[in-house]
């Protein structure tokens, strides 16, 4: 197990070139729905024009010299290789000695040999989303005609094994397939993906907002009022079964696969235990470092917060400072923080926790104040059960000896204690 003591400079900008278009239907998907907040827009493709601001401008505005290009959607594999050609060919332009890398987060479904060639050429990171076995998959990752798509994504990993594109995997976890931890995360090791990542689904059904704007789930303007429905969309994976998913995933990991599967929830709790900053936005203390640039060049503070009073500006009347620096932004990392229930300031897992993400704080705490994230039982009940194993491998890595060690370690019960 690896773990960075690298903290991230500046700010991070998620590119959305396809806006909220894709070539799947998943029941579960959050962005897709986005489409009708451009009800002027026929099409959905990031102009050059656009691409050279956005390029140009998020290079200029960082003060790091790494600078992290993550190209996500709806399906960014839509704007076909031309698109990614041009875009190589303005980063070296722009790039002023920085060194550059590209991330591509996709369904899959569209790669093929020319794409995987180009992938490996230019070191794209390549986030490929699968469920699990077909069973799973295909039980919401269907495309446009309803029709399963889980043998074109496992080709594509083939495909990018084939030509050592470096990728990870991201594993949905819906309220159906918590039902088999072991069967998913067996099923990916022997499918050769080495880092893996399970993000829990928790959309809620809409509000009247959702419903004035046409999407599917609930807004986070009903958050903390009265109006928030308390029932959530079928496919939500439910708290504790979260928390059992990952302890189950997790005892298997940290007897037999600590140093050979990375599995990034793992990562992200053994950061918090040794003490160290979040490196994801969801257990940081405070957001707001980490938008999104839109098809049309309209920036957004968050992924989960596209929506009309979260949008800070476009490209092509503010530099990425400006609208990272703003009031408006600042205001909206610091709500996270500041919004805390009294509930979880005196819990004993907030160090690693940290309320997790704003979009699922719809619950009541159990005194009342509103605010209490729709995980936090699973999350608690994962955080304790994981103690014991977390400190062994703090302890571990304080001594200059590998993570890993782990795995002998608890051969020995007695030595580890609470």
């Amino acid at each position: 197990m690896t773990v960075s003591h690298a903290q991230p400079k500046g700010f991070h900008m998620l590119a959305k070139p396809s806006g909220p278009i894709c070539n799947l239907n998943c029941h579960y998907c959050f962005y897709t729905e986005k489409e009708a907040l451009f009800p002027e827009k026929s099409h959905f493709r990031m102009s050059d024009e656009t691409l050279e601001q956005f390029i140009s401008q998020y290079i200029n505005d960082q003060d790091a010299q790494e600078i992290p290009f993550v190209w996500q959607g709806g399906e960014p594999t839509l704007m076909g290789l031309g698109f990614y050609k041009r875009v190589i060919e303005l980063q070296r332009k722009y790039g002023k000695g920085k060194r550059i890398t590209n991330s591509l987060q996709t369904n899959g479904t569209l790669l093929n040999e020319e794409w995987c060639q180009f992938l490996a050429k230019h070191n794209f990171l390549v986030g490929l989303s699968i469920d699990g076995p077909e069973y799973i998959h295909d039980r919401y990752r269907v495309d446009r005609g309803g029709e399963p798509t889980f043998h074109k994504v496992y080709k594509a990993m083939q495909l990018l094994k084939k030509y050592k594109v470096a990728f990870n995997v991201l594993a949905c976890v819906t309220n159906f397939s918590s039902k088999y931890p072991l069967e998913i995360y067996h099923f990916l090791k022997e499918a050769g993906a080495e880092f893996i990542q399970f993000i829990p689904i928790i959309e809620r059904l809409p509000d009247t907002e959702a419903n004035k704007l046409g999407l599917r789930h609930g807004t986070p303007s009903s958050i903390g009022q009265s109006e928030v429905p308390k029932v959530v969309t079928p496919w939500t994976v439910k708290s504790e079964e979260y928390g059992d998913f990952l302890i189950t995933i997790f005892d298997e990991w940290v007897k037999k696969d600590v140093g050979k599967i990375t599995v990034m929830n793992f990562e992200h709790s053994l950061t918090s235990w040794l003490g160290l900053p979040s490196t994801t936005c969801i257990f940081a203390e405070t957001c707001g470092r980490a938008a999104i640039v839109e098809h049309n060049g309209d920036v957004f503070s968050c992924d989960h917060f596209m929506y009309p009073e979260y949008k800070l500006g476009n490209i092509a009347d503010q530099t990425f400072t400006e609208m990272m620096d703003s009031n408006q932004q600042r205001a909206f990392g610091e709500k996270k923080k500041s919004s805390l229930p009294k509930y979880c300031q005196s819990c004993e897992v907030r160090f690693a926790c940290n309320g997790e993400c704003p979009k699922h704080r719809f619950l009541l705490a159990p005194d009342g104040e509103p605010g209490l994230n729709y995980l936090c039982a699973g999350y608690k009940k994962y955080f304790h059960h994981i103690h014991k194993y977390m400190k062994v491998m703090v302890q571990l890595i304080e001594n200059g000896l590998p993570a890993s060690e782990v795995m002998e370690v608890i051969k020995r019960p007695l030595v580890i204690k609470k």
